[in-house]
């Protein structure tokens, strides 16, 4: 989750949502990935979908198999339906996300029965820094906006 962490932190210095994301097979890190959906203008440039595309050139497929994949924040609807399709093994979240998470708080799609695939999930890992990290974010977005909105009034 360190490593996932990094990433994030990388997102940050670019002014994305700060969300990493690594996927690991045999005990390597095989792929990486930050937000990027700001930086490219790609409601699909999520860390996540980023690492798993990565992980799919390295691994010369799209089947993950005996992958699993750290991530800083609950995967979204979009990148656990990627996970189902990918065939990731493990899932290691850091932080979850109430209001849009889908790996247990709004929905629970790695463990859905009706879909063929079911992913291990495991949350609450590095948790505090991973919520740091979102909270320092959104409150230097929200402070900028209020500086920007003060300045208009004068």
């Amino acid at each position: 989750m360190r490593e996932a962490l990094q990433e994030a932190e990388q997102a940050f210095a670019i002014g994305e949502v700060p969300i990493g994301a690594v996927i690991v097979k045999d005990g390597e890190i095989i792929a990486r990935g930050h937000n990027l959906t700001e930086t490219t203008k790609d409601p699909t440039a999520h860390a996540e979908m980023i690492a798993i595309r990565r992980a799919a050139e390295v691994l010369g497929g799209w089947r993950l198999l005996g992958c699993s994949l750290y991530v800083t924040v609950e995967p979204c609807t979009m990148c656990a339906g990627a996970m189902i399709w990918a065939r990731i093994e493990n899932l290691y979240i850091g932080t979850m996300d109430p209001k849009a998470g889908a790996c247990g708080s709004v929905f629970n799609v790695p463990q859905e029965d009706r879909l063929n695939h079911r992913i291990h999930v495991e949350t609450g890992m590095m948790e505090d820094a991973c919520a740091q990290l979102l909270r320092q974010f959104f409150g230097q977005l929200r402070n900028r906006k209020k500086k920007n909105k003060s300045e208009e009034l004068t």
